[in-house]
């Protein structure tokens, strides 16, 4: 594999050389810039080997460097060969940084204008400029140039949707949405998020693994028309009847073209999740830029009835598959047969496919047993399944995309005896989710002020976790979504009733073990306080499992939360009771037992 990506990063160079470049920098993101990336898109595992969902490369002409965050200091070392890269820090090292210190003045850095924001850019150009080097964009990417061996992009068919799960027509979201861009003095948006001109038009695709998306490119005009570019081979019959009227597809080659006859118009763009080239290209073709968030992600993020609906039946559902999952390794345990992690994944989608509307996992499952659950975003995929061992802890985070709905859950499970300090530590964790499940909060409220509820335990005595509480959930769509979520010094959007959040704190003990316990949740109005002076909002638990009791102290829980808890599970089994039976059934039955 070394000669493999030695000749590439000599094709890489002999490219710099024609374009007289003395570095090109290469990020993990595709054009899309989205969370996921399809495998014809994978230009920095291409120029490196490393499979990573984060990191930067940037090749420089006698030498390279590749830049990780903290998951992957171990994994990088694995995957690539320390002869032909550098390995460095994502975030201790800023990359422009570097540029200025390696590179003398009036040299030249190579980019490609689609793979970065343009907050990226300005930044970029600012910090280079002070050292006199020039940020150059790339008209041809020089790994596109040279990979022969390209996968093909996916041609599976776009899907529309369904109008009555998605409980708005295209014509009235893209009505609204055009409102909110006519209000914020805009002509047209960039519609850049997959997910979101998705929502707008009521379809779904195969095109991003774990997302159900088509790659393209929307623009939306304020009288609520819309323009995709996309692989138009791949549109449905009867799809201009499905999303309505105002609406035109072209090519994704065609999008350079329209972009150059926006000359005058007021363009909005996410200079933050819009790719650069997008809104370079708007600009010089005399279009006047104005920047702002991606006006679909809030409403989408708010869902209506019908997709409240959807994510509720699903949950019952995948509560049943997981459930079965659980009876399942209890008994395999308590016969002594234990299996690695890899294996365990398997499985558990195994109990998902059987649901004729199960579509694939929402996110790689994080299978982990013993110390590597202390990794939070541990993947089994990146090197050897471990094998589960006896008087540990399992730690396994999965989810489903559904035909009606996305799921996220993450239970800790005792394998064999666990210590008291394991048990101590699980109790911490869950009295924190427990104070997220029953907050009452004022309308206003954002999860930056909620997140303190989920750590006041762990910062008594004296711990903490370094991942946010909770991030928001799409209709499926994407597993992580925004704007909303829960965290120490983000997420200061304010929750509104029908948006999706995961509530997932947890305590990571390096080399030890690793502890989470996750549901979905749904803010809508306060039920109990319904007449209060103020409009006040809740959650209301969307995922419905066992949480495993074998783990919790008592004694440090205090009368209203073992409430809290029996009742959680008496929830659960009036659920799932009618959908199992036999030994699943008395499992159920034995593990929702009031403590």
């Amino acid at each position: 594999m070394s000669n493999t990506i030695a000749a590439r990063l000599s094709a890489i160079r002999s490219e710099m050389e024609k374009s007289n470049l003395d570095a090109f920098i290469i990020p993990r993101a595709d054009e899309y810039l989205g969370e996921y990336v399809p495998a014809h898109n994978e230009r920095m595992l291409w120029a490196s080997g490393f499979t990573g969902s984060a990191g930067m490369i940037i090749v420089l002409k006698d030498s390279a460097a590749i830049f990780v965050d903290g998951r992957y200091t171990v994994q990088v070392r694995q995957q690539v060969d320390a002869e032909l890269f550098e390995y460095l820090s994502l975030h201790d090292t800023p990359q422009a940084q570097w540029l200025t210190e390696k590179l003398s003045a009036n040299a030249n850095v190579g980019f490609d204008a689609r793979l970065h924001t343009l907050s990226w850019f300005n930044n970029t150009r600012n910090t280079l400029s002070k050292a006199q080097i020039q940020l150059v964009a790339v008209k041809d990417n020089p790994i596109d140039l040279n990979w022969s061996d390209r996968p093909q992009a996916s041609s599976e068919p776009i899907m529309a949707f369904c109008e009555q799960s998605a409980g708005r027509s295209s014509i009235e979201k893209r009505s609204t949405i055009g409102t909110a861009i006519k209000a914020a003095g805009a002509d047209v948006a960039i519609i850049a998020a997959l997910d979101s001109f998705c929502w707008l038009l009521n379809i779904r695709g195969k095109d991003v693994p774990r997302l159900p998306v088509v790659l393209g490119t929307a623009l939306l005009h304020a009288n609520g028309d819309m323009l995709l570019f996309t692989d138009t081979t791949k549109l449905p019959e009867g799809i201009q009847q499905h999303v309505g009227n105002g609406v035109s597809f072209k090519t994704e080659a065609e999008l350079e073209a329209e972009l150059g006859k926006l000359t005058g118009a007021k363009v909005l763009a996410s200079p933050d999740t819009t790719n650069a080239w997008l809104q370079i290209t708007a600009k010089n073709a005399g279009a006047e830029l104005i920047a702002a968030a991606d006006p679909v992600a809030l409403p989408k993020a708010q869902k209506n009835q019908a997709e409240l609906g959807g994510m509720k039946a699903c949950h019952i559902r995948d509560g049943v598959a997981v459930s079965r999952f659980l009876a399942w390794l209890d008994s395999e345990v308590e016969a002594e047969r234990l299996y690695d992690e890899g294996q365990l994944a398997d499985k558990l989608e195994g109990f998902r496919l059987e649901d004729p509307l199960y579509q694939e996992p929402s996110f790689d499952t994080i299978s982990a047993a013993g110390a590597n659950a202390a990794m939070c975003h541990y993947n089994h995929n990146d090197g050897t399944p471990a094998q589960m061992s006896m008087n540990s802890i399992y730690l396994v985070d999965s989810g489903a995309q559904y035909l009606d709905g996305t799921t996220d859950v993450t239970r800790t499970i005792a394998i064999g005896e666990v210590t008291d300090e394991q048990r101590k530590m699980v109790t911490l964790v869950l009295k924190g989710h427990i104070a997220i499940d029953q907050a009452k909060f004022p309308l206003g409220t954002s999860g930056q002020q909620l997140d303190s509820f989920a750590r006041q335990y762990l910062w008594q005595h004296g711990f903490d976790f370094d991942h946010g509480t909770g991030h928001g959930v799409g209709h499926y769509l994407s597993v992580h979504e925004g704007p909303q979520g829960i965290a120490k010094n983000r997420s200061a959007i304010a929750l509104l009733p029908g948006m999706v959040l995961s509530n997932e704190p947890g305590y990571y003990r390096a080399n030890e073990f690793g502890i989470r316990l996750e549901n979905l949740v749904a803010v809508r109005p306060s039920v109990t306080l319904a007449n209060s002076e103020r409009e006040m909002l809740e959650f209301e638990a969307l995922t419905f499992i066992p949480m495993d009791a074998r783990l919790i102290d008592k004694s440090l829980l205090t009368s209203a939360e073992i409430e809290w808890f029996n009742q959680y599970h008496q929830q659960v089994r009036e659920k799932l009771t009618p959908h199992m039976q036999g030994t699943e059934l008395a499992w159920l039955n034995k593990v929702t037992a009031a403590i």
